[in-house]
């Protein structure tokens, strides 16, 4: 039997493994199994701690349908307010750094990515302002925050059928390793309100690394100032730039309840 965590960000829900003491090996169709809500446990993304050779500890992200990503904001969040006080993190996404909190964690996202083979796209273009368009949502921008996002700027984030577009994003031949989708409405100079179509997970109640690239993609036009507190449908993240360009993530995390599985069971 392996022990498991079950927490939640917001609504964004995590199984966590710690695989420090004794290696976890995980399947694409265990993964599937273990997040589906009826015969599994349920999540949106599963993480899975590790030793590190160069940091405190190297975390591994799944999404629900299976596919290993290489970052993910809040599930970095989870994992750093499990582990307590201050951490170097290993991610395939690169080295984060954590701080807990009083309910949760701040994590350092590093600089987002702009160039258009680092988001990536299947060919060059300009990422402060595609120039395509889906169903009524055009001029995005793309980017990565170790993940790739593109985020567009709405007047009415509610107004928008993020079901039915979102995967019709997702998995245009344009973003060659999929995308996130984020719908940004600007309320003031620090507030955002955003939802997000998750690539692999679909619409979740919040997005840690959709917040963080809903924020740069909106300083970078110019829309918003340094700190930004950004409300998703589970409520609220804050984005904060340091002056070297790093943005912070913070905002809370909890255990929801813990418990021991077979993972055979899910083979």
């Amino acid at each position: 039997m392996t022990r498991f965590i079950k927490m939640h960000g917001l609504g964004n829900d995590f199984l966590v493994l710690d695989a420090r003491a004794q290696p976890i090996t995980l399947s694409a169709a265990q993964v599937r199994s273990l997040a589906n809500r009826h015969t599994g446990i349920g999540f949106d993304q599963l993480v899975l701690i590790e030793p590190s050779a160069s940091a405190d500890v190297r975390l591994r992200f799944w999404n629900s349908d299976g596919g290993e990503v290489a970052a993910c904001g809040n599930g970095s969040r989870a994992a750093a307010t499990l582990l307590g006080g201050t951490h170097s993190i290993e991610t395939a996404g690169g080295r984060l750094d954590s701080a807990a909190t009083t309910g949760g964690a701040e994590v350092d996202m590093g600089q987002p990515r702009w160039e258009w083979d680092a988001v990536p796209l299947a060919y060059p273009m300009d990422t402060a302002n595609l120039p395509l368009a889906w169903e009524g949502l055009e001029h995005p921008m793309a980017l990565s925050v170790g993940n790739p996002h593109v985020v567009f700027f709405v007047a009415d984030a509610a107004a928008v059928a993020l079901e039915q577009i979102g995967p019709v994003i997702e998995h245009d031949p344009v973003f060659p390793e999929r995308v996130n989708v984020g719908i940004a409405q600007v309320v003031a100079r620090d507030h955002l309100i955003l939802r997000v179509w998750e690539r692999g997970a679909g619409a979740t109640l919040a997005c840690g690394t959709g917040a963080v690239a809903a924020v740069a993609a909106a300083q970078r036009r110019g829309l918003v100032d340094t700190a930004v507190r950004v409300s998703l449908p589970g409520g609220d993240l804050n984005v904060t730039r340091r002056d070297d360009g790093h943005l912070l993530l913070a905002g809370p995390a909890v255990i929801a309840f813990t418990g021991d599985i077979d993972l055979e069971l899910h083979a």
